[in-house]
């Protein structure tokens, strides 16, 4: 929807059709670390296969999850949390040792590879201090890159490639859900390059962000001539939009109801209203409509605009939507069965769990 936020103007996504988010990520962040030898038996909080689980670890991923608490977990809750920290970090094991088996490991082209492209929207300044802020170092941060990697490359293997939609499956869904399927009112797809005179943290664009009011508006000029001149929107949005939501995947702002316009400023939403698919809006002035003043200024694009009303099974849109729906059904389904599979195959000790029992008097 288009909605209005402390003031400021802002688009949000909102998609299509309904999609089935897969609830399973699998090792992102995680990492289990190899024993070395100045570790001692106490600090030992699992193993997986004799492959040691220390606390040092658990603790490096708890810090990293309550550092951005306004207030940090105590107790029972900071227990709860190691937990499941623990928890997560075995499975990342069992997957880690499957991949060897499998001949799987991540490559250190692979890495490299992957660490670039994350690091590139930012400066080097930014990225050391997420680093910082996420108290992790560079190896850190690697080796959760090879697992997470590691992981992808066993779960696409054993599982999502392994995983068949059916014409006939299709047909039958969309039979049984054929109302998801009726527009009731038209749909707007729409994107757009927002630059902002106050610096916003939170954008990673890749050039110089708008310092102050007069930086913004000669900014925005240069876009909207690039793209007079033929410069692609998705590219330009990437390079110079400010909008820390939509910049990174090309100003996509996704599909929005033609009631959701009406949560906007004026001026956005008459402008949106008189495009035709494939064009893109005039520079438009974002004002706080409580003094007026200028907030920002934005370029929109309705990349395209549905009707309303009942969509056929004959529409590629609608068996793609369908065929994305029931695939990510039965990865979650798959992927947590794999894991269960795994796990009962492994060796696991989980000393930390015995030793919260043990403490409550609770037998083994």
């Amino acid at each position: 929807m288009i909605a209005v936020r402390n003031g400021e103007t802002s688009l949000r996504k909102n998609s299509f059709f309904a999609q089935f988010a897969a609830a399973l990520a699998a090792g992102v962040l995680l990492a289990s670390l190899v024993a070395c030898n100045q570790q001692t038996s106490g600090d030992v909080m699992a193993t997986v296969d004799g492959r040691k689980i220390f606390r040092s670890d658990v603790d490096k991923y708890y810090d990293n999850d309550v550092a951005s608490a306004q207030q940090a977990p105590t107790g029972e809750q900071a227990t709860a949390l190691r937990l499941n920290i623990l928890h997560q970090m075995i499975d990342d094991e069992i997957l880690m040792r499957r991949a060897e088996k499998l001949g799987l490991l991540a490559t250190d082209e692979e890495v490299d590879r992957k660490y670039n492209e994350t690091k590139a929207p930012f400066t080097q300044e930014e990225f050391d201090k997420r680093l910082q802020d996420k108290k992790i170092t560079l190896a850190d941060f690697k080796r959760d890159i090879r697992r997470s990697i590691t992981v992808d490359k066993v779960m696409n293997k054993e599982v999502s490639s392994k995983i068949n939609v059916t014409d006939q499956d299709i047909t039958d869904y969309y039979n049984a859900h054929k109302g998801e399927f009726n527009l009731i009112e038209p749909q707007y797809h729409l994107a757009q390059i927002m630059v902002t005179p106050v610096p916003n943290p939170q954008a990673h664009n890749q050039n110089d962000k708008a310092q102050n009011e007069a930086d913004a508006r000669k900014k925005i000029q240069m876009i909207a001539n690039r793209l007079d001149s033929g410069d692609d929107f998705a590219t330009l949005a990437m390079k110079y939009s400010e909008d820390p939501e939509t910049s990174g995947n090309g100003g996509d702002l996704g599909t929005v109801p033609e009631s959701g316009l009406k949560g906007t400023d004026p001026a956005t939403r008459d402008t949106v209203m008189k495009l035709k698919p494939g064009q893109y809006s005039a520079i438009i002035t974002v004002v706080n409509p409580a003094n007026r003043q200028a907030l920002g200024y934005r370029i929109v694009k309705l990349v395209s605009k549905e009707p309303a009303g009942q969509r056929e099974l004959s529409d590629p849109r609608v068996q793609q939507a369908i065929r994305s729906q029931l695939h990510d059904r039965r990865e979650q389904l798959l992927k947590t069965a794999y894991y269960e599979v795994l796990r009962d195959s492994a060796k696991v000790e989980n000393f930390y769990a015995k030793k919260i029992l043990d403490s409550n008097g609770i037998e083994k």
